[in-house]
């Protein structure tokens, strides 16, 4: 394109010398040269915006290396906001009978300093009019008495930024006001610097040092780069406040406080700055080169789904043998047999397969050929977020998160939530974007109703970033990067697609009955827990990427009661959920994985419901119970009390009054629910249980884990186990400990390298079950134990359906046992063993070649078709937070002084 004849670059070039009014006359000549002036962007315009004095790099302070999308865009949304202080000249004016017929005044220039007008701001002041400027040449300006702002001014300070010093304590009483590229300290009478009650303030390129700030409604105020060193603002009850593109450094407390409902008043500036707000374009999120890594869900195994094994069964023998003879010497089968551990239980000595098991239908063993055939079901890992499967972490590969967990857009994540978008769309209270807090206390405290969005915030090496507490609904929170949380005293809000990382204590704090939206945020590399949810906190917890803190993933106690819905919680030095004293609370489809530690770990006292979680590959236990209530006993790793939350002496104050607000018609829930998960490929038991209190363990898949499927260490309380798939672990399926009341009952207990199950238990009850495919016994019943067995279908492949070991007493009872090699008979016990009664016990030998048995009337066990259930996609945060009122008003527990092996929390 040519203008004038001329070629384009050569317009250009000319054109770069023109200033801004001059611009704007050409942009209007034509279509032609409107385009020719945008065209401008990174050369005249970058120009333009760099060079005022009253605005610095648009992306200062977060990201001043990286270019603004337009460099004329930002000029002009800077122009345009270093107008709005003068908006209501026009509305004086108007508002004038006759005011066509007045000429409008000149605003004056008012000079101040050396050599000038005037010797100091408060004589300048004096002969002030109307929308007047007030000029500061460099150079240090001390005034000795309060200065008052009666008539709208405007002060700027003349040169570079620094230059000009204002040492001064100034109290707007007039509507408006602008200070411009101004260095202000405190006077030494007052540590305010700068205060209104009912106008409006505008501060462009400012620094702030060692005073206060301090607005209140219906005052409003806008702030634009700015630079607060040791300074605190302070808004009380003000209907808008906007902060933008401002850096607060070494605060010894907060930085900015937000307090208080915003005033129903409202001044004049408030529906232009509301336009101004709604005018910006809007935030995007920024990429961090540490903040994300990938995780390919994907396994490198095949899917897993119900499975269908054969066991091959040879000819046959006597099906009972009440004599305890050892085996024949020489005898081969004894000399394949699993070895036998002190406790008795065995453990196969087998290679590794990779699920974690073998069927034993696959061996190659020396022996006759195997002809009969019993026919079940195993049932291996779901799918997890996404819909895909988790294989074995490998150090250093490549990991790319699902869809659903991937850090989204701004309005991707609004989206999702209608209130999330209602208070995205509302302009009230304080609203700080794009701004850098670092190097100090605390960040933002939003207190008393006060009202707070943010938006783009870095927050660095602070010891808080946000705390939100007495019944503040705030705290938008949208692609915040360096964030630590803290919601407390009924503080409610949003807090959406933050970064928050490397924090010294937890990413998000949720206390004393705060109650915020926590979703799609990447908290990781934290030195303490990702989130704790503690001192009655509440909380809709969902759709979060957790993974390598120091702590626990996610740290519940103290009346805790959060609703914990499909995160991902990986790859922490420690657990990665941990319910301690008290702890409540939903904990469900959560994927719980290659955590150091163990998956969950929960404290007996506790009385959370852990449902349709996905726990595997974790370095511990897949899901620990423990249990230090009755004060016996250390818990392993020697772990005590956890320290109570203290901050500047409020917490008993917190606890007095939010007491009052507790529901009288709360109903006590007394068990702990574990209920539809898949726990496989944990280090440990799949379920390790030590505890002094109730658990029911329902419909869950417990499979191919690196110690038994479950262990029952203590439970002087009744723990029920029902309707469980518990398949392919290294050791027995289930082991009991001595003086221990469990109910197995409807299990599917297949394949495990040990036995299927082993009791010492007093007054356990193991009916209904499946036990087929074990390497060791089916069921094995050692000394002193005192178990029912009631209408069970048993094999074991290598050893005994079921084996009496020592003076066990036992009721025998309707079981259909099947028999296993040649070798082995059905039953073993002590001849003379008169506490084990059998009665009406079906024994079954295979009598011809031909013969292949299914499991049927009932069908293999477990029965999961209808009582597994997944998170449903269709849950919304409605749902949660209604889901978290519940159970709130249901639980009640008491005080207990333990906390996880490898976890506490401040």
């Amino acid at each position: 394109m040519e203008a004038g004849g001329l070629p384009l670059e050569l317009w250009r070039m000319i054109l770069a010398y023109l200033h801004l009014p001059d611009l704007g006359r050409c942009s209007l000549v034509c279509r032609a040269w409107y385009e020719l002036i945008l065209s401008l962007d990174s050369t005249r315009w970058r120009q333009l915006c760099l060079g005022c004095t009253e605005c610095r790099h648009p992306n200062w302070p977060n990201q001043p290396d990286v270019e603004p999308e337009s460099w004329r865009e930002a000029f002009k949304q800077h122009y345009l906001a270093s107008k709005t202080w003068t908006k209501n000249a026009l509305d004086l004016e108007s508002s004038v009978c006759f005011s066509l017929f007045r000429r409008r005044r000149e605003r004056r220039t008012l000079s101040v300093g050396p050599g000038h007008e005037f010797d100091s701001l408060g004589s300048a002041l004096a002969m002030a009019s109307l929308y007047d400027r007030i000029v500061l040449f460099p150079g240090v300006y001390e005034e000795q008495g309060e200065i008052i702002l009666k008539v709208p001014v405007e002060i700027i300070g003349h040169g570079k930024l620094g230059e000009v010093a204002l040492l001064a304590s100034i109290d707007q009483h007039c509507s408006t006001t602008r200070l411009c590229n101004l260095v202000f300290m405190p006077a030494w009478f007052s540590p305010f610097m700068f205060k209104t009650t009912s106008g409006h303030v505008q501060f462009d390129n400012c620094n702030f040092e060692n005073g206060h700030i301090q607005v209140h409604g219906p005052g409003t105020c806008q702030v634009k780069f700015c630079t607060f060193k040791n300074t605190h603002v302070f808004l009380h009850n003000v209907p808008l406040c906007v902060l933008e593109n401002c850096e607060f450094v070494g605060s010894e407390n907060n930085s900015v406080t937000v307090e208080g409902h915003p005033s129903a008043d409202k001044n004049w500036a408030y529906k232009y700055l509301v336009g101004l707000i709604k005018s910006s374009p809007s935030i995007l999120p920024t990429e961090d080169s540490d903040s994300l890594m990938s995780l390919d869900l994907e396994s490198r195994d095949q899917a897993w789904s119900p499975r269908t094994c054969d066991i091959v069964i040879e000819g046959s023998q006597s099906p009972t043998s009440p004599a305890s003879t050892s085996p024949k010497p020489g005898s081969k089968a004894g000399s394949q047999e699993a070895e036998v551990g002190s406790d008795g239980e065995r453990v196969a000595q087998t290679p590794d397969s990779s699920d974690g098991g073998l069927s034993p239908s696959g061996e190659d063993e020396d022996e006759d050929q195997l002809t009969y055939r019993l026919s079940y079901q195993v049932q291996g890992p779901r799918p997890v977020l996404g819909g895909s499967f988790l294989g074995p972490p490998l150090p250093g590969a490549s990991i790319q998160l699902p869809s659903c967990l991937v850090l989204n857009s701004l309005q991707q994540e609004l989206q999702k939530d209608k209130e999330a978008m209602a208070l995205a769309s509302s302009v009230q209270g304080c609203l700080i974007r794009k701004c850098l807090f670092r190097d100090g206390k605390g960040g933002v405290f939003v207190c008393s109703y006060g009202r707070a969005k943010m938006e783009g915030n870095v927050f660095r090496n602070l010891t808080y970033a946000v705390r939100c507490i007495h019944n503040s609904k705030c705290n938008q929170i949208h692609h915040g990067l360096r964030s630590g949380i803290v919601v407390l005293g009924n503080g409610k809000g949003i807090i959406r697609n933050n970064q928050i990382f490397s924090n010294k204590e937890a990413g998000i704090y949720i206390l004393y009955h705060g109650n915020p939206v926590v979703s799609g945020n990447h908290i990781f590399k934290g030195r303490a827990a990702g989130i704790a949810v503690n001192e009655n906190g509440k909380g809709l917890i969902t759709e979060n990427v957790i993974r390598e803190n120091q702590w626990g993933g996610v740290d519940i106690r103290r009346g805790g009661v959060p609703v914990l819905r499909s995160n991902l919680i990986c790859f922490g030095y420690s657990d990665g959920v941990v319910v301690g004293d008290e702890g409540k609370g939903l904990i469900e489809g959560n994927t719980i994985y290659a955590n150091k530690g163990c998956g969950v770990w929960m404290m007996s006292s506790s009385l959370p419901h852990v449902t349709s979680n996905h726990v595997s590959y974790n370095g511990l236990y897949g899901v620990a119970v423990f249990s230090q209530k009755d004060g016996s006993g250390e818990l392993p790793g020697g772990h005590g009390a956890q320290e109570n939350f203290s901050e500047d002496g409020d917490a008993v104050l917190w606890e007095t009054e939010l007491e009052k607000d507790e529901d009288p018609l709360r109903r006590p829930v007394t068990t702990a629910l574990v209920e539809s998960n898949s726990i496989n490929h944990n280090g440990a038991s799949g379920l390790y249980v030590q505890s002094s209190e109730a658990l029911h363990v329902l419909t869950n898949v417990i499979h191919a884990n690196g110690d038994r499927g479950i262990t029952v260490a203590q439970s002087s309380q009744l723990t029920r186990v029902a309707n469980n798939s518990i398949s392919c672990n290294r050791q027995s399926g289930v082991k009991v400990e001595a003086q221990c009341k469990v109910e197995l009952r409807g299990n599917g207990i297949y394949d495990n390298r040990g036995h299927g199950i082993i009791t010492k238990g007093d007054s356990s009850i193991v009916i209904e079950n499946d036990i087929i495919g074990n390497r060791g016994s089916g069921l094995q019943l050692l000394p002193r134990s005192d178990t029912k067995v009631i209408k069970n279908r048993i094999h074991s492949f290598r050893a005994y359906g079921i084996a009496v070991r020592g003076r066990a007493k036992a009721l025998v009872q309707e079981n259909i046992i099947f028999q296993g090699k040649t070798s082995k008979t059905i039953f073993q016990q002590i001849s003379n063993n008169r506490e084990c009664v059998l009665q009406n016990n079906k024994f079954l030998v295979f009598k011809k070649k031909s013969d292949t048995w299914r499991l049927v009337n009932p069908p293999a066990r477990p029965h999961l078709e209808s009582s597994l259930r997944g998170p449903s996609a269709a849950h919304s945060g409605q749902k949660g937070t209604a889901m978290a009122t519940r159970i709130t008003a249901r639980v009640e527990g008491g005080y207990h002084s333990n906390r996880s092996v490898f976890c506490t929390i401040l």
